[in-house]
C-alpha cells in the first residue's frame, strides 16, 4: 500500500457517525484522499445508521449499490462497513448475507477501529492522530460521549450503542484544538445526552468542566450544544452558559417528543412531565435563545386529544427549529409491544399538520431579520448558482435548520462576514454581503 489512501466514505445518519468516521480515516497515519467514485477508491467505507427501519433500508442500499459498484470496476477496492448496523445485528448474522464486505466494525470495538482497518490495509498500527474533516472549513462537530444512560421505550440507541461513555476532558480540548488550527470557526458539541457528560468518569461539575476548558480557546467564534435532555437544563448550568457569553451561542437543542404527561409516561421520558416548565426556564435566563425541540407523532395509544394538546403546545411555545417525526415501532423496544399501535395514515397526517403550523411560526419568526445585518458564517458554495454561497446566522445549526443564501464581497467557505438581509422564506434567508 502507498502512503496516500484514496477513499470512497459514505456517512449515515447523525452526525456522531460522521465524527466518528473523521476519526478513523485521519488516524491511519497516512494521506487519505476523498474520492466521490467507488471506481477510482482504493477503500470504500461506509459508516451505517441502524436507529430506525427506514436508516437500517437506506444502509442495506448503500452496501449493496456499493458492491455492485465495486464488481463493475476495473480494480477491486476493500469494501468495509462500520457502524450502528454492525452495532445492532452484528457481524457474525450480517457477514453471510453480505459476503461482498471485506470488514465489519463493531460499535462496541470503536476505540480498535484503527487498528482492525490498518491491519487490513497492510499498515502499521496507527498512532493516535486527527481528523479527516468532511464539513468544509467552517464548522466540526465533537462528539463529546457515545452511548446512553436513559431506557426510552421507542429508542434503540442503548441496546446499538450502550451505556453512557464520556470521553476524557483532556482528548476532547486537544481535538477541539486541533480543530481550530485547522479553520474551523464554529464548534459542535454532540451527544445523545450532552448534560450527563462527564458522570461516569467522576466529573463532578459534569459538562461545566468540559466547557471551562473549551470556551477560552483561541480561533472558536462559535460553540453550540447539542443535544440537551430536559433534566439536566437546570438553572445552574443556563447561569453558567449566560456568564460565559461568547463564542457560546444561545440555541437550545432540548428533544421533547411529546407534550402530554401519558404519553411521555410511556415513552418513559426521563424528566418531568410538564416540558414547558424546560422552555420557560430557558427563556427566562435567554429570552433572546433559538430553541429546537424534536416531537413524535402517532406514539402508541396517542389520542386525538392526546395531539390536539400536542397541537397546542407547538402554536403557544412557537419554537425557531421543530423536527416531527412519524413513530416507527423498532423490533426489540417495548413501545413496539404496546397495544393500540397508530396506523402510517393517521401519523402522515399528523406530522404533516403540525409541519403546517410550524412553516408558520418559523415564517413570521424570520421575517423579524428582514432589512437587518447579521453575521454569516459561510459554509459552502451552491452547487448549481455560481458566485451563491449557503451558510448560517448564529440560529441556524448546520444540517438541520434552514440555511442562509449569500453572495457578494468576500464571500468563500469558512469566511465569518457581516451581511445584510434581503429576503425572508419560510425556513431560510437570503443575504448580501
Amino acid at each position: 500500500m502507498s502512503q496516500s489512501l484514496r477513499c470512497c466514505s459514505i456517512s449515515l445518519g447523525c452526525p456522531k457517525n460522521r465524527v466518528d468516521s473523521e476519526r478513523l480515516l485521519g488516524s491511519l497515519g497516512i494521506n487519505v484522499l476523498p474520492v466521490d467514485d467507488v471506481a477510482q477508491a482504493d477503500l470504500v467505507f461506509i459508516n451505517t445508521c441502524a436507529f430506525i427501519q427506514p436508516a437500517i433500508e437506506e444502509s442495506l442500499k448503500d452496501i449493496t449499490q456499493s458492491a455492485a459498484d465495486i464488481e463493475d470496476s476495473s480494480k477491486r477496492p476493500l469494501l468495509v462497513v462500520a457502524g450502528c448496523l454492525v452495532g445492532r445485528y452484528h457481524k457474525d448474522i450480517l457477514a453471510p448475507e453480505l459476503p461482498e464486505v471485506d470488514l465489519w466494525l463493531d460499535n462496541n470495538e470503536l476505540e480498535s477501529w484503527p487498528e482492525q482497518l490498518a491491519s487490513r490495509l497492510g499498515l502499521p498500527t496507527p498512532p493516535p492522530a486527527g481528523r479527516l474533516l468532511s464539513t468544509g472549513p467552517s464548522y466540526a462537530w465533537l462528539k463529546i460521549s457515545d452511548g446512553c444512560r436513559h431506557a426510552c421505550s421507542f429508542c434503540t440507541i442503548p441496546q446499538i450503542r450502550g451505556g453512557l461513555h464520556s470521553h476524557p476532558k483532556g482528548m476532547l480540548v486537544q481535538e477541539a484544538k486541533n480543530l481550530l488550527e485547522q479553520g474551523v470557526k464554529e464548534l459542535i458539541l454532540v451527544a445523545q445526552d450532552l448534560t450527563v457528560w462527564g458522570e461516569d468518569i467522576g466529573e463532578k461539575h459534569g459538562l461545566r468542566t468540559l466547557l471551562d476548558g473549551l470556551l477560552p480557546l483561541s480561533g472558536l467564534e462559535r460553540l453550540r450544544l447539542l443535544y440537551l435532555y430536559p433534566a439536566g437544563v437546570t438553572r445552574e448550568l443556563l447561569r453558567y452558559l449566560k456568564e460565559a457569553g461568547s463564542p457560546f451561542v444561545p440555541y437550545f437543542d432540548v428533544p421533547i417528543q411529546h407534550a402530554h404527561p401519558d404519553v411521555l409516561s410511556r415513552m418513559g421520558r426521563p424528566f418531568a412531565r410538564n416540558p414547558q416548565e424546560v422552555i420557560d426556564r430557558i427563556r427566562d435566563i435567554f429570552p433572546e435563545a433559538a430553541l429546537r425541540t424534536s416531537l413524535i407523532v402517532g406514539f402508541p395509544g396517542e389520542t386525538e386529544e392526546q395531539y390536539a394538546e400536542l397541537t397546542r403546545f407547538v402554536e403557544k411555545v412557537r419554537f425557531q427549529h421543530l423536527g416531527i417525526f412519524d413513530y416507527q415501532p423498532e423490533e426489540g423496544t417495548p413501545a413496539a409491544a404496546m397495544p393500540d399501535q397508530i396506523d402510517e395514515r393517521t401519523k402522515t397526517w399528523r406530522r404533516d399538520a403540525l409541519m403546517e403550523i410550524q412553516a408558520e411560526i418559523s415564517a413570521e419568526w424570520l421575517s423579524r431579520f428582514e432589512g437587518e445585518r447579521l453575521s454569516i458564517l459561510v459554509d459552502a458554495p451552491h452547487p448549481e448558482w455560481p458566485g451563491l454561497h449557503t451558510g448560517r446566522a448564529w440560529f441556524q445549526a448546520p444540517e438541520i435548520d434552514g440555511i442562509t443564501y449569500i453572495s457578494g464581497p468576500g464571500v468563500e467557505p469558512g469566511a465569518m462576514l457581516e451581511a445584510d438581509i434581503v429576503e425572508c422564506r419560510d425556513y431560510d434567508l437570503v443575504a448580501l454581503s
